[in-house]
């Protein structure tokens, strides 16, 4: 099996090849692609030195069977179709796929490729952690409504995210960001659209209704950046159909083998970043009845947005692949 890391040089494209390890994904032959001004570097990965190569179109025809993108939006738009034609199955982390009709959006807990197409989608990182929080819940209860509030670590916007937190510090200006994020919180993710809202914001509520496969739930977002590296973490207000108790929604992520409960409050016990960090499972906690709204509940929920949120998911969507061949 031939397989390509697009991006491999990135911050998620070096958290995919953690994982290829990790899930022990069987390739014959792999290669490694970066923009212009990263080719030429040299990684390590299980034991040999990979040369990072600049991809191109021709590149595109040299047999691969699957290939997993991490290069944005652009790249992804240009190359996949490419890869596609081809013959490869292709895995894309940016959003320029997520949205469309053909397009299979995939968290493998929830739902599976039906491969319309040979190009796949991985949700927005946020969108990943808030559905696999609310599967369960949508599994057993329905769901009616769902309102989000997130506060996202800066490795959500790779490198540069990272370095106007740390260089911001040391009083430095912001190069990414349209505001200092160093002891700030900025509320705006992405472009803001003529409604108001952000694309960030719109992923999240479009991509809910899609991956539960119910364009009847209402959904609405407010998305934050927040000072921390990594792990973004979800405020979930969730309405649902069936009738519920604190405890029939509690008892909803026990022994869920993907999920952490983490919900004892009064003993100093909800997840944070700091526990979810370098994690391959959602951890949640602080859930509370609404008293405000019928059948109502607040569900807190925190993940590594570059792993189960970014490069864990892709890869594990490959895994699904190969398994089912």
């Amino acid at each position: 099996m031939k397989l390509a890391v697009v991006g491999a040089t990135g911050v998620v494209g070096t958290k995919m090849l953690e994982m290829i390890e990790q899930y022990e994904i069987p390739f014959d032959d792999l290669v490694l692609f970066s923009s212009k001004r990263s080719s030429g570097k040299e990684v390590e990965f299980k034991g040999q030195t990979y040369i990072v190569e600049e991809l191109t179109k021709d590149k595109t025809k040299d047999g691969f069977d699957y290939v997993v993108m991490s290069a944005g939006g652009r790249a992804s738009e240009k190359f996949a179709p490419l890869f596609e034609d081809n013959g490869a199955i292709i895995i894309d982390n940016s959003s320029f796929w997520r949205m469309k009709d053909d397009i299979d959006l995939i968290v493998p807990e929830i739902n599976e490729p039906r491969l319309n197409r040979k190009i796949i989608a991985n949700p927005n990182c946020s969108t990943i952690q808030s559905v696999i929080a609310l599967q369960p819940l949508y599994d057993i209860f329905g769901i009616k409504r769902v309102h989000y509030a997130t506060y996202q670590s800066v490795s959500g916007s790779g490198a540069g995210g990272i370095r106007d937190l740390e260089e911001g510090a040391k009083g430095e200006a912001p190069t990414t960001y349209p505001k200092p994020i160093y002891n700030n919180v900025i509320p705006q993710i992405d472009v803001f659209l003529e409604d108001g809202y952000t694309k960030e914001e719109v992923k999240m509520i479009d991509e809910t209704k899609k991956i539960l496969g119910n364009d009847d739930i209402q959904v609405t977002a407010t998305c934050v950046r927040v000072p921390v590296i990594s792990s973004h973490s979800v405020q979930i207000n969730v309405t649902l159909e069936k009738r519920a108790t604190e405890e029939e929604v509690r008892n909803a992520f026990r022994n869920v083998p993907h999920i952490v409960l983490m919900d004892d409050p009064k003993n100093g016990v909800y997840p944070t970043p700091f526990e979810a960090s370098h994690q391959n499972e959602i951890y949640v906690g602080r859930i509370r009845k609404d008293p405000t709204l019928e059948n109502t509940f607040h569900v807190w929920c925190v993940g590594d947005n570059l792993l189960k949120g970014a490069a864990q998911n892709t890869v594990q969507i490959l895994k699904t692949l190969i398994d089912n061949k």
